[in-house]
């Protein structure tokens, strides 16, 4: 009798055993396939981290061969890259792995964009481009401490990185770069702003005078007029160069026969990087057999190559004949 109740215990013991070695690899199972299917998650996102840290180095390095719009298109074409970044790290973040590894990247992955953007702004703002991010930038943070934040996210990772090594799946995370956090910011920024190619060179035209009604054919310098009451002008300016530019266009019609009235106004806009907008002041009065001058000035910045900022005219407007 004893030895039966000891083959029955015998035996409920391996089956207990057999029963527990297959729960544990049950459980191994899931959790190496999720560990293998992070790290090769993690590998993707930083590996894009990683050359665009050796793109950035570069272009910050190297860009003093290139016009204002070509370096804003290729600092613009980094910034584009971030917003995945985010996507990429809220995928990666679930479900929580072991030593929390998992949330460690997308924690870091959140800082750097943000480290990223407020450089690319400091760069863009240094050198005067027309910029706008992606994404929110901390304004109040300088880029210097962006940079160390970069450098300490890049250290809190060499660190975090390993967590999987002992776990089921076995797998080694790859190591982050930090040339952007490392390199001389100030200088690079000082040797692209005094460039030939991407220094600040302001300039501005008028580039067009449209009158109405029409002017009929007269010397150069004179606005020969049918009869009227009023004139309408546009004046359109134009910027030169690749910035945005404050400009105020004015003008006085001041009359020279008869009683001397004068009339005047004065318009300002900003002007997009080689933009132009055309102003349309309200009517100057006018009367037949009138003559005037017309003085039409454009300020804010110097006059570009073959463009002029001031336009002066001689109005004449016809008698209406009925005398």
């Amino acid at each position: 009798m004893l030895w039966t109740v000891a083959l029955v215990v015998l035996l409920l013991g391996s089956l207990f055993v057999r029963d527990v070695n297959r729960s544990a690899h049950g459980a191994v199972s899931p959790r190496r396939a999720e560990n293998r299917n992070f790290a090769a998650l993690a590998s993707t996102l930083i590996t894009q981290e990683n050359q665009f840290d050796q793109h950035l180095d570069y272009l910050l390095t190297n860009g003093q061969t290139l016009s204002r719009p070509v370096f804003e298109a290729r600092l613009a074409q980094l910034d584009q890259q971030l917003p995945n970044w985010l996507n990429q790290a809220s995928l990666v973040a679930s479900p929580v792995l072991a030593h929390r590894v998992n949330s460690s990247l997308a924690a870091l992955t959140n800082v750097r964009v943000g480290d990223y953007q407020l450089i690319l702004t400091d760069v863009a703002s240094s050198l005067q481009l027309p910029w706008s991010a992606t994404g929110p930038v901390n304004l109040d943070l300088s880029a210097r401490a962006a940079q160390a934040s970069l450098v300490s996210s890049n250290a809190a990772w060499g660190r975090d990185r390993w967590a999987l090594v002992r776990e089921p799946g076995r797998v080694t995370l790859p190591a982050t770069s930090d040339s952007v956090g490392t390199m001389d910011l100030s200088s690079a920024v000082v040797a692209l702003a005094t460039s030939p190619s991407l220094g600040v060179t302001r300039g501005i035209g008028i580039t067009a005078i449209l009158v109405s009604p029409s002017p009929l054919p007269a010397a150069p310098g004179e606005l020969l007029l049918p009869p009227s009451r009023s004139i309408r002008l546009g004046i359109t300016v134009t910027n030169a160069s690749y910035v945005r530019q404050n400009i105020a266009v004015s003008y006085t019609f001041v009359q020279t026969n008869g009683a001397r009235t004068s009339q005047t106004q004065t318009m300002t806009t900003t002007l997009g990087p080689l933009g132009s907008y055309a102003f349309v002041p309200k009517l100057l009065a006018a009367v037949s057999g009138e003559r005037g001058e017309l003085t039409i000035d454009a300020s804010g910045a110097p006059a570009g190559a073959k463009m002029s900022t001031s336009r002066h005219y001689l109005v004449i407007v016809s008698p209406s004949g009925n005398g």
